[in-house]
């Protein structure tokens, strides 16, 4: 008789992006897991680092095989090997889908991550550099990865012309891959006006993006991440 299945540790909870992309993939996959909570703060101390050289978020340690193995999407592509056997989000090994799943994963990691984190990122330096640096260069900068994440969404509109999905005929790991970043899109939008508009400009993503949060499990998920989010805001201003 085998033993049950110790719950998985996730190391950054569910509330930022890059945590919150491995906690949707858990959820939706019925996969126990605990949040270990790492402060912004703690990410480069050694304590964190002796886990993850890189000092960031998340890391993922399974005490069902003694594996621990950090960057995102490595950590989805591990989860979806070891335990989406029934393929519920993913497609069999050798399938042209197989493939064109990675692919969707790899463009998310390339792609959609790194410019919406920067457009997010770049604003706060408005108020953390030194008076002495030029501020008028942040402008430039900013309508840069905006275009970018407008690109981005181009490219998901016209690919989503003819179909729900990314890959196949069915939500997979490179769908639910997109959901934490594209919560901010239109958040970014807002702060950034003129660039685009997700609903008007992007129909096909937006519609995307609901069908993917309002699956049951993962509504619940993404309500729990807006209640921390407000709790970590009102804390910010004490």
């Amino acid at each position: 008789m085998s033993s049950p299945m110790k719950p998985l540790q996730l190391y950054g909870g569910i509330l930022g992006p890059n945590p919150g992309k491995v906690s949707i993939l858990l959820t939706e996959l019925g996969i126990p897991f605990e949040t270990v909570t790492v402060l912004m703060s703690d990410v480069k101390k050694p304590e964190y680092t002796a886990l993850n050289p890189n000092g960031r978020l998340p890391t993922l340690i399974d005490p069902n095989t003694g594996l621990k193995i950090w960057e995102s999407g490595a950590i989805i592509e591990y989860v979806i090997e070891k335990y989406d056997t029934d393929h519920k989000l993913s497609y069999p090994q050798g399938t042209d889908e197989y493939y064109h799943c990675k692919q969707f994963l790899h463009f998310q990691m390339s792609g959609q991550g790194p410019y919406y984190g920067q457009a997010w990122y770049v604003p706060s330096l408005r108020t953390s550099l030194p008076q002495s640096l030029p501020h008028n260069i942040l402008p430039s900068v900013i309508e840069r990865y905006m275009n970018e994440i407008k690109r981005v969404h181009g490219v998901l509109e016209a690919h989503l012309a003819t179909r729900d999905w990314l890959v196949g005929d069915k939500c997979t790991y490179a769908d639910l891959a997109f959901i934490t970043w594209q919560e901010i899109a239109g958040t970014l939008a807002g702060q950034n006006s003129g660039f685009y508009d997700t609903e008007k400009d992007f129909p096909r993503v937006h519609a995307w993006y609901k069908r993917m949060v309002e699956k049951p499990l993962l509504k619940k998920l993404m309500q729990e991440r807006v209640e921390l989010m407000a709790k970590a805001m009102a804390a910010g201003k004490h």
